[in-house]
């Protein structure tokens, strides 16, 4: 399982407290009832934005011109900082794709769910990973099979 950067758990936490600051999901009300599927949802795009705010961001800097660097030093240092933010920006382009997945789950009322046992995700978890779709127990015996067979 990718794990999330710090970068991913500030903007989440960003991103709920902008579309719901009074509002946190609560076992006290029945499991993916409208306002949780509305909270993820908003969630869910507000994530997605700010990921697509950012990913221009780097593309009107990279727009910008070339590294010109006179010291081979700094320009070899720019260019290790360009590659790291591009692999960043890959990473999220990915979780793009997982976000609006995680959207279509609720469009289609299975969002929350299982996709392997069919029991419900839980609240912590889908606050933490909006996009998951195990439970934790079946992530984790996913991950052994995994490695198992890498090891392989």
């Amino acid at each position: 399982m990718a794990s999330a950067t710090s970068t991913d758990i500030e903007v989440l936490e960003q991103a709920r407290q902008s579309i719901a600051p009074d509002y946190e999901p609560s076992d006290d009300e029945p499991y993916m009832n409208e306002r949780q599927t509305n909270f993820f949802r908003m969630l869910l795009l507000e994530w997605k934005r700010s990921i697509l705010n950012a990913s221009s961001a780097t593309l009107q800097s990279l727009q910008d011109g070339p590294i010109r660097e006179p010291d081979l030093n700094d320009r070899a240092s720019s260019e290790t900082d360009w590659s790291i933010e591009l692999r960043t920006r890959d990473r999220q382009r990915k979780l793009i794709a997982k976000i609006d997945a995680a959207l279509r789950r609720i469009d289609d009322g299975e969002y929350g769910y299982c996709e392997v046992t069919g029991d419900p995700i839980g609240l912590r978890r889908l606050i933490a990973r909006p996009v998951a779709t195990m439970t934790v127990e079946a992530q984790e015996a996913h991950e052994r099979r995994e490695k198992i067979s890498r090891d392989d």
